[in-house]
């Protein structure tokens, strides 16, 4: 980690010959325990995308270093799962020869389980880092296979993993009212209200980001997002208990939490969950998001499981007047640092000597001179040419690519501020490129996934729509041409929390969840030519409520763009654009103009007056 800049470099890039002795290392505890097998996923207890360094077991084991994936160690093969983010990656990073790649979704670890664990076989698993949803399959995967899941009382990578960091102790600090917009109390009474309309004694909060909104107070526990790791038990009477380090509270948050939370260690949470089941008590759980430790605690103290939703998931989401004007002051301020960026590297870009690291770290230098940085809200991808096209690419220095000019450069990058969290992707290219190879394949390419994107922002639908249901608006352009991508459309964005946040997205798989008004979700959709370039357009917006359409006999809603920063002119094929469709772009670049200008030095000025005009 550079530590003046919170860009993370991997100066090591993933060695693939540490799997092996570190494997065997693992059999032989496997063996001491009386096991066939183990399963290592890449989680933490609280199921988290971002997870502390303690907790980076499956890169430790293989040197994947992706942010989903799982193995399989069993005695004589093993397996990784990745998605179709990481095909690539996981070859460059993982000993093929120990370990088997197999597609999440398409090759599920469950059927592997079945296909390769023996009649009879133990099959180990830590019930902290598995959802109480994710274990009950993996023992019917076992169960078909006629064998056993067995659950570990500690962690068989620890045991071996000699030089472990230790867990994280980052101070947690009340979040102001003047950006959360309502007081943890009022939360406390709306969302404990819900539990007793629903005939709930209390609900238990898993997520970190639930309990960061709930209680107005945010931590340092993980890279790019403000979380304070920990666990709660709300109550139907509008108490709460939250289980947290002692060592994370200042002085300053006990007072703001006041006495309708109450404080315990985080030992006294087994505690808790009995006393809940030896009351009888029917308790709330997540299945998808709760740890199974804690499903079985709950079950074996005699509690009444009600699986449901965390509480906490819809409200977080629907952002209030206060969230969504901190979301607009932020792309202001995040959107003049790109643009300044941009500027720069269309300046800087040509003359040679910039590389997808030293562009990475300029774009976070901008950001860092308005002053409001917190973080970067996820590691930047910042992909030149071949690497463009690798979806969540992660540069490296072994990796790191000179910005020639005629390449395609993608840059997708976010930030945390205080009033608000961003994620913006542009695709640019580096000088003048009217000779490069496939120019013309580029430029249609560019200007499909650019309808695609104004379709999306310019969409009106009734409310209960899901991004499922939208999602083909994203897409149409580039299927008319018999192409797609494969990752979903848009995520929803957090509030100075994660930058991927649920309930709502936009993408193929269906789901049902309602895009509702103040809900911020991301326009991005991309086109992906393996080993030439990547191309994708990233927007944050959110749902809004417009003025009623003349004649029409429903209420609609809409998107509201909330990323502020010029699209590449230079790759448009204007020609495939619809009259509607440069009236939204000009009408987006004329706004870009008018509300950036006056954050921009002279020189950045006049560049963003020529990249703002009129196609």
């Amino acid at each position: 980690m550079d530590k003046a800049l919170g860009f993370q470099i991997f100066s090591d890039n993933p060695d693939p010959t540490v799997g092996a002795p570190r494997v065997a290392r693992l059999r032989e505890e496997m063996a001491r325990r009386g096991l066939d097998g183990f399963i290592i996923p890449r989680a933490d207890e609280h199921q988290g995308e971002y997870v502390p360094p303690h907790a980076e077991r499956l890169k430790w084991l293989t040197g994947f270093g992706g942010s989903a994936g799982m193995a399989i160690v069993l005695k004589d093969k093993a397996a990784i799962f990745i998605d179709g983010r990481y095909t690539l990656q996981v070859r460059d990073q993982v000993d093929m020869a120990i370990f088997e790649p197999q597609h999440l979704v398409d090759e599920p670890a469950t059927r592997w389980i079945e296909e390769n664990l023996v009649h009879g076989a133990r099959l180990g698993f830590d019930p902290w880092l598995h959802t109480a949803a994710a274990a009950a399959r993996l023992r019917k995967a076992c169960e078909r296979a006629g064998a056993e899941l067995v659950p570990c009382t500690d962690n068989l990578v620890d045991a071996i993993w000699d030089d472990q960091p230790q867990q994280p102790f980052g101070a947690v600090v009340p979040h102001p009212l003047d950006h959360a917009g309502e007081d943890h109390e009022a939360k406390l009474a709306r969302v404990s209200d819900t539990l007793e309309h629903d005939d709930v004694h209390a609900a238990i909060l898993t997520q970190p980001d639930s309990i960061a909104w709930l209680f107005n107070i945010r931590g340092s526990d993980v890279s790019h997002t403000p979380l304070p790791l920990s666990f709660a038990i709300l109550h139907e009477d509008g108490h709460a208990d939250l289980f947290i380090d002692d060592r994370k509270i200042t002085p300053e948050t006990r007072a703001h939490l006041g006495n309708k939370v109450t404080l315990h260690a985080p030992g006294r949470l087994k505690e808790a969950l009995e006393e809940l089941g030896a009351a009888k008590k029917e308790v709330r759980l997540d299945i998808a998001s709760a740890a199974e430790w804690i499903h079985e605690r709950l079950k074996d103290a005699g509690a009444v499981i009600r699986a449901g939703d965390d509480p906490c998931v819809l409200p977080k989401a629907r952002k209030n007047d206060a969230e969504l004007a901190g979301m607009r002051a932020a792309h202001i301020r995040d959107g003049a640092a790109v643009t300044r960026f941009l500027a720069w590297l269309d300046r800087e870009g040509p003359k040679g000597g910039v590389t997808e690291i030293s562009a990475a770290r300029a774009l976070e230098g901008f950001r860092a001179d308005t002053g409001a940085l917190k973080d970067l809200s996820f590691d930047t991808i910042s992909g030149a040419g071949p690497n463009g096209a690798i979806v969540h690419y992660r540069v490296t220095e072994a990796t790191d690519r000179p910005l020639n000019p005629g390449d395609i450069y993608l840059v997708d990058s976010g930030a945390q501020y205080l009033d608000g969290t961003t994620d913006i992707t542009r695709t640019v290219a580096i000088g003048e490129p009217a000779n490069s190879p496939g120019l013309a394949d580029v430029r249609d390419r560019f200007t499909r996934v650019l309808k695609g994107h104004i379709s999306l922002a310019m969409a009106r639908f009734p409310k209960g729509t899901s991004g499922s249901q939208l999602d083909v608006l994203a897409r149409n352009a580039l299927w008319q041409a018999g192409l797609d991508f494969d990752h979903g459309t848009g995520h929803g964005v957090g509030s100075y929390l994660s930058v991927h946040e649920g309930p709502q997205r936009i993408s193929k798989l269906p789901h049902n969840v309602p895009l509702d008004p103040g809900m911020v979700v991301s326009n991005e959709p991309g086109f992906y030519k393996t080993g030439a370039y990547g191309i994708r357009i990233e927007n944050l917006v959110a749902v809004t409520q417009p003025d009623e359409i003349d004649g029409g006999e429903r209420p609609m809603q809409g998107f509201e763009t909330l990323t502020l920063a010029p699209i590449d002119r230079m790759l448009i094929i204007p020609d495939l654009l619809s009259a509607e469709e440069r009236a939204w772009l000009n009408a987006y670049h004329a706004r870009v103009r008018d509300t950036l200008m006056p954050l921009l030095p002279p020189e950045d000025q006049a560049w963003l007056e020529q990249a703002t005009k009129a196609v």
